[in-house]
């Protein structure tokens, strides 16, 4: 089953992981930053549903909880259906 981003299935999906994010105060999967929950859908730090494998190449993944991370809007929107940046790693020293 295909869905778009405008069937109420979706919706309910998005929201309902939203609330399941914002429970835990959980980052965006890849800055590491914290996500304004709370703020207008599309500021660039407010919370966007990222899915791991692309939401139009794997249409079959759209509603499956393990395809989906919390991000910024601003780094889905960088991302778009490419891979994630690595993440920066360790330092080489304290500072």
């Amino acid at each position: 089953m295909s869905v778009s981003r405008s069937d109420r299935i979706y919706i309910d999906f998005v929201a309902t992981m939203k609330a399941e994010y914002a429970a835990i105060d959980a980052p965006c999967w890849m800055d590491g930053q914290p996500i304004d929950y709370a703020g207008d859908p599309g500021q660039p730090n407010s919370f966007d549903l990222d899915h791991v494998k692309g939401f139009k190449a794997h249409p079959d993944l759209r509603l499956e909880r393990s395809n989906v991370r919390p991000s910024h809007a601003r780094c889905n929107r960088s991302r778009q259906d490419g891979d994630p940046r690595p993440p920066l790693g360790q330092t080489s020293e304290a500072w």
